[in-house]
């Protein structure tokens, strides 16, 4: 049976999550048939990670029981994405300093790499917390190996983990939801390994400058 790709299983899916302010956006850019969208410079798009899924599959496999792990997987057109990206900001300026890494996975189209993930980046001053995915080349056995729920259908999609414990959630959550989740999983003690595989973090891959 052929294999599905990401774009495939999503493309109906997403095509409901589209930001609602779009047709605002649109109409008060023509409001002003004079003024003129400034180009972004060179110095505006600075370089992002591009994780491949097979490191995108041992960064979610990450067996430090030291750590907590909280991946989310977005597009900046994603109405619920955005509503719920301000949560998790806020929760990664409360544990700043403690042992708890926040990942945001764009599967925004790539030709939106250096201008819409970008100033997202910029905006929320998470650029070092961001990875840029080619859903492209994601397959249905990524989803199979890596979740339990996820099946690539909607996003956004989360993943909390610590150890060998973690907690999927499909769709948006509340600040409330996300904040006891994360309670929930740092207080969990998972028992030590030895021959424990080095942690793999998104500063760790080489960075590849946009086209």
């Amino acid at each position: 049976m052929k294999k599905i790709i990401i774009y495939s299983i999503l493309s109906l899916s997403f095509l409901a999550c589209k930001k609602n302010d779009e047709k605002v956006a649109e109409t008060q850019a023509k409001e002003d048939s004079t003024q003129v969208e400034p180009s972004k410079s060179e110095a505006d798009v600075a370089e992002l990670i591009e994780f491949s899924p097979e490191k995108m599959t041992a960064y979610i496999q990450n067996k430090n029981p030291d750590t907590l792990y909280v991946t989310n997987f977005f597009a900046t057109w994603c109405g619920p994405c955005m509503q719920e990206i301000p949560f998790f900001h806020k929760k990664m300026e409360e544990l700043q300093g403690q042992p708890v890494k926040f990942t945001f996975v764009s599967l925004d189209n790539k030709s939106d790499w250096a201008t819409e993930v970008s100033d997202f980046a910029d905006e929320y001053n998470i650029r070092k917390h961001v990875v840029l995915l080619d859903g492209n080349l994601l397959k249905s056995e990524f989803f199979k190996d890596n979740f339990k729920t996820w099946t690539g259908e909607a996003i956004p999609f989360t993943v909390i983990k610590k150890g060998d414990r973690s907690d999927e959630t499909v769709g948006s959550m509340s600040e409330e939801a996300l904040n006891q989740k994360i309670k929930d999983l740092m207080a969990y003690q998972p028992a030590s390994k030895n021959g424990e595989k080095k942690e793999i973090t998104p500063s760790s891959v080489s960075k590849k400058a946009l086209k």
